[in-house]
């Protein structure tokens, strides 16, 4: 039995499963949404504003810091839940989630001046390609099972046992 299957160079990686792809992003995520707040306290005047008890212009509370606790939890929550949900509520989770942290995201940039423009600029464009990755990725999932296939042999294996 002779197959016409090319070899496979050694760069060649075999493809990633949804649920591996998603958790990535939201890994990236988290350590960006993490790296952007430890990166603002340079800003001159933040640790300042912190140690009087304001954040921003708001009143340093237990409320508002459990409101900050909760914002940070949603992406390292879904880090979990993209790996162990049933792919159609994963799929809706993921959907739901990334689309409701875009505004999230851009308010962070509300009241920065020019000069940290580039700062806001960066993270927050990085923080919305990471978003719009999981949106395709959690949009475009196979919605059947040969479409899941993640080898390529089993592609093929799957079609010609069709075909018997």
């Amino acid at each position: 039995m002779t197959t016409n299957a090319a070899p496979r160079s050694l760069l060649d990686s075999a493809p990633m499963s949804v649920r591996a792809k998603l958790t990535a992003a939201w890994t990236s995520f988290v350590f960006l949404y993490v790296y952007v707040d430890i990166l603002n306290f340079y800003k001159p005047g933040v640790i300042d504003g912190i140690t009087d008890g304001f954040i921003w212009r708001f009143d340093i509370s237990s409320t508002l810091v459990t409101i900050f606790l909760v914002s940070v939890s949603i992406p390292a929550v879904m880090v979990v839940l993209s790996m162990t949900l049933p792919a159609r509520l994963n799929r809706a989770v993921n959907l739901v989630v990334a689309a409701l942290l875009i505004p999230c995201s851009i308010f962070n940039a509300a009241g920065s001046t020019w000069e940290w423009a580039a700062f806001y600029a960066i993270s927050i464009g990085i923080e919305l390609l990471l978003l719009a990755f999981i949106l395709r990725t959690a949009w475009t999932w196979p919605r059947s099972a040969a479409a899941s296939v993640t080898t390529p042999g089993a592609a093929t294996s799957m079609v010609d046992s069709a075909r018997r």
